[in-house]
């Protein structure tokens, strides 16, 4: 991709800026260009698009968004040491790329969006990737400011975000991205394609929002799956005791006997509407 965008090499600019990586915010570069650009296509065509990426670093992952036509990236980035590497994107790529300097998680993306559709693209830092998937899931209104979510995760968290009931997998994120989204694991990647190399195999995640998901109260949802999925191993006549026990499970139609990790989206959903 250094021939498409005519920019140096993503190993010389982590060279010439000192951009070693730190393990205190997550982070682990991609530098081969050509895995970036397998990241961005897995968001579907971004010609024209708004995209929101997160912890850009030196710029790899921005790159291809930007060579594949995205219209505009807006990035968020805790490290003030990577600002002048992607201050030679924004010259590169002029008017298209703006950076804030900032913690996404205190971060409002909704308000960035102004109204109008975005799909978020990131490398995600290890340490707060969760979370920011969950703050996405639970923005003020339904359906959200974003149209797709193309992140990259830890396997392990690449798999509950997909899990759906009888998967050992399966749990309160699981319940959750299953509402509001039709998730899919899109592709893995070696630790070896990360410097520093993780301990752990990543995988890419693509979410779309379910434009009608069942009408739940997101609140009540997380008292229910808190409860449950805490004694997991549990029946649920005995991790849902706090929050109504076999009185409530009777009255959505549970056997009590059951097990958290058996349930559906669908019977989540109704007992919390029933709380």
């Amino acid at each position: 991709m250094a021939a498409l965008d005519g920019l140096p090499p993503l190993r010389d600019v982590i060279a010439r800026h000192g951009l070693d990586a730190k393990k205190s915010l997550g982070q682990n570069f991609i530098l081969d260009l050509n895995l970036t650009q397998k990241v961005a296509r897995t968001a579907g065509s971004l010609e024209g698009a708004t995209v929101f990426e997160i912890g850009p670093g030196p710029g790899g992952l921005t790159r291809a968004i930007l060579a594949l036509g995205a219209a505009k990236v807006v990035a968020v980035e805790r490290d003030a040491r990577c600002l002048a590497a992607l201050a030679e994107v924004q010259a590169h790529y002029p008017g298209r790329l703006e950076v804030i300097e900032g913690d996404a998680l205190k971060t409002d993306f909704e308000a960035l969006a102004d109204g109008k559709p975005v799909k978020i693209i990131a490398n995600l830092p290890y340490n707060v990737g969760t979370q920011l998937l969950v703050n996405w899931l639970l923005p003020r209104q339904w359906p959200p400011f974003w149209s797709s979510l193309t992140l990259m995760f830890q396997k392990e968290v690449g798999q509950r975000i997909v899990a759906q009931e009888d998967d050992n997998h399966y749990g309160r994120l699981g319940v959750l991205c299953g509402w509001r989204t039709e998730a899919h694991m899109a592709f893995d990647i070696p630790p070896q394609a990360f410097t520093p190399p993780p301990k752990v195999t990543s995988t890419v995640v693509h979410l779309e929002p379910r434009l009608t998901p069942l009408p739940c109260d997101p609140a009540k949802l997380e008292r229910v799956t808190t409860a449950a999925f805490g004694q997991r191993r549990k029946m649920l006549r005995q991790s849902v005791k706090s929050i109504g026990g076999e009185a409530l499970l009777a009255r959505a139609d549970i056997a009590p006997q059951r097990r958290a990790e058996t349930l559906s989206v669908e019977e989540f959903c109704r007992l919390a509407n029933l709380l």
